[in-house]
């Protein structure tokens, strides 16, 4: 079963990612006490759009990419919001899922950029094109916490 294995924030563009076991999503703003919550983020645009509010990507495929690469990258190198398990989150752009009982939609692929080669591996840039995760929208308030399901609407 698709599930969350693992939530991470950070307060700002330069902290590092502090895992959670579990966090509020609020509709318009993002994940409370995230650095795109507070409009802090490196790329957070002014006035807040829907797709910078939520990041996800697929522990299959960092744990690909340290394979491949042969570098360190785990999950805080990602710098995405929540870690999934069991789900091609590609899959999802355009599509309605849901997270516990949290309603989201998948609006764009979250390719990796020069920042996030930059403060972790330039291998990244490449390596993780087109499995660098998705860009989300919360369409309902809840909570998110690890273990929860990952159901497509």
């Amino acid at each position: 079963m698709p599930l969350i294995h693992q939530i991470l924030i950070a307060a700002s563009p330069t902290e590092p990612m502090q895992s959670l076991d579990a966090v509020r999503a609020v509709p318009g703003s993002g994940l409370e006490s995230d650095r795109y919550f507070t409009g802090t983020g490196t790329f957070s645009p002014q006035p807040q759009k829907p797709d910078f509010e939520l990041t996800l990507i697929e522990r299959e495929q960092i744990e690909h990419f340290a394979r491949e690469s042969g570098l360190p990258f785990n999950a805080a190198s990602a710098r995405r919001n929540i870690v999934t398990e069991g789900i091609a989150l590609n899959d999802l752009v355009g599509r309605e899922f849901l997270i516990g009982e949290v309603r989201i939609r998948g609006i764009r692929l979250c390719e990796p950029c020069n920042y996030l080669a930059k403060i972790s591996f330039p291998e990244a840039l490449k390596g993780l094109v087109h499995r660098g995760g998705l860009r989300a929208q919360i369409l309902t308030e809840g909570v998110l916490r690890v273990g929860n399901s990952i159901r497509v609407l």
